[in-house]
């Protein structure tokens, strides 16, 4: 869909339909803007009710914000009632939590051990 040809339609708008397969404006007239917003919804993007909104101007010709307040409210009784029917999220399980263990090592021979000051020849912390 060409941003410039359809009105309200911005650039990320526009890639949202054409990567739902909307290209044209007949083919936004043919499935409505309540399917349209629904083809987004589901493809896994996140648009606002604004993207509704402007679905609709584009179809009516006006602005976004010229839609009437009644018709929005349709609007958004429909794209509630195709959410409805959305299968719930399919969510990842929280990891189980994780515990930390520290491991001392005792080294088994002097200049093995893990830092320096371990050395069994290295003067303990404080000593000179």
């Amino acid at each position: 869909m060409n941003a410039p040809k359809l009105r309200n339609i911005g650039p990320k708008s526009a890639a949202w339909l054409r990567q739902v397969g909307l290209r044209t404006y007949e083919d936004l007239a043919a499935v409505g803007a309540v399917e349209a917003f629904m083809r987004v919804r589901r493809a896994g993007f996140k648009p606002s009710l604004n993207l509704l909104y402007a679905l609709e101007g584009a179809l009516l010709g006006c602005h976004w914000q010229e839609v009437p307040e009644a018709r929005r409210q349709e609007l958004v009784l429909a794209a509630d009632a195709a959410t409805a029917l959305l299968p719930p999220p399919r969510y990842k399980p929280a990891a189980a939590p994780v515990t930390t263990t520290h491991h001392i090592a005792e080294p088994s021979a002097p200049g093995l051990g893990l830092f320096d000051d371990e050395r069994a020849d290295a003067p303990a912390a404080g000593e000179d």
